[in-house]
């Protein structure tokens, strides 16, 4: 820390698309209100082993996982350590989301690995982690996290959009912060692209020279998920359980799936944002790798008119959002300040969530 009111923490994110880890250095000052720059950031890709451990992790035994939450927590340390040293960097604070295994709030239960005293040994910064499971244990879904970063570091937005493997908005509404996910993305949009040997569809040119299938598209819009009002999140559990088996029902073409995914997203996300930003004119800002889908951000503006303008910003904000977010979280939390919105999660109180490892 530099001062009373100037802190400098690092962010750490490990997203549902399982690409990498992300690591961003940002320096955040109070004054009237909060501001931030991301000093630093880059995405380190998972080597290949540990890539394939994690995206079965929900599969091992106690043992495995315990032991893959060890590891893991030592690779992300290293990597943080190799990071400071390339850019000459002495954060107060390494803040990290960690990867989530098992995700049932119902339950009372989220799991997310990466042993924070793994990481703090092998980073040498002190560590905060499991920001999720505090919220979980007052009856909240623990999810999403970003929107007290999206209220005290973005509020000239009346509403954000993320654009990862799921899709997840936060805005004010009435006087109160209301976030929850509101559909899968990338996740979908990925595996389709990947059976045309591609990592992801770019810009969304598969889909613009598709063709939807009415017929999917309705069996999409009709899934019980999107009846939920209120807190609501999105897991794996869902992804395997509902989503997927539907997709892989459909005999179309990869342009025509994709078209009929853009088209599910489009008409859910557009929804949500219809019923509850004010009614003059507002401004959607959109980050994570879906803003990179130019032909889904044109269908959202389109379907949106010219009451919102939907806003992609500078590459940082796209690719570091979430980690940005994660590193303030953890300042909030050295203060002892409020980082879960009960009114987002459903909890039964506001809280400060996260386990500091000094």
């Amino acid at each position: 820390m530099k001062s009373s009111d100037t802190y400098e923490a690092i962010g750490l994110m490990s997203g549902t698309s399982g690409d990498g880890l992300d690591i961003a250095h940002c320096c955040f000052q109070q004054n009237d209100k909060w501001e931030f720059t991301i000093v630093e950031a880059e995405t380190v890709a998972f080597p290949a082993a540990l890539a394939k451990k994690l995206s079965q992790s929900h599969l091992l035994s106690g043992e495995q996982l315990s032991l893959l939450d060890v590891d893991f927590g030592a690779w992300m340390g290293k990597q943080v350590k190799a990071f400071c040293h390339k850019h000459q960097l002495r954060p107060a604070v390494v803040c990290s989301h960690g990867h989530t295994v098992f995700h049932q709030p119902s339950l009372g239960m989220t799991k997310q690995i990466g042993l924070g005293w793994s990481l703090r040994e092998k980073a040498g910064f002190p560590v905060i982690n499991d920001f999720r499971s505090l919220d979980v244990a007052l009856g909240g879904q623990g999810a999403p996290l970003a929107p007290a970063g999206d209220h005290f570091l973005f509020p000239d937005y009346e509403g954000c959009l993320n654009l990862g493997g799921i899709s997840n908005i936060s805005m004010m509404h009435q006087g109160q912060r209301l976030a929850f996910d509101v559909s899968p993305f990338n996740l979908l949009l990925n595996e389709v692209a990947a059976k045309k040997g591609l990592p992801y569809d770019d810009q969304g040119n598969l889909a613009a020279a598709g063709k939807v299938n009415t017929a999917f598209l309705a069996q999409l819009n009709a899934i019980d998920f999107y009846t939920h009002q209120g807190a609501k999140s999105l897991g794996r559990e869902e992804m395997e359980g509902i989503f997927l088996p539907l997709l892989k029902q459909q005999n179309d073409t990869e342009e025509d799936l994709l078209a009929t995914l853009v088209a599910h997203y489009t008409e859910q996300i557009a929804k949500v944002v219809q019923q509850l930003f004010p009614p003059h004119k507002g401004k959607l800002l959109v980050s994570g790798g879906g803003a990179y889908n130019a032909f889904f951000i044109g269908q959202l503006q389109k379907r949106l008119g010219n009451h919102i303008e939907v806003v992609v910003p500078d590459r940082s904000i796209v690719e570091f959002k979430e980690a940005l977010i994660f590193a303030f979280l953890g300042v909030l939390k050295l203060n002892n300040e409020v980082n879960t919105f009960a009114s987002v999660t459903g909890a039964s109180r506001d809280s400060c969530g996260g386990v500091h490892y000094p």
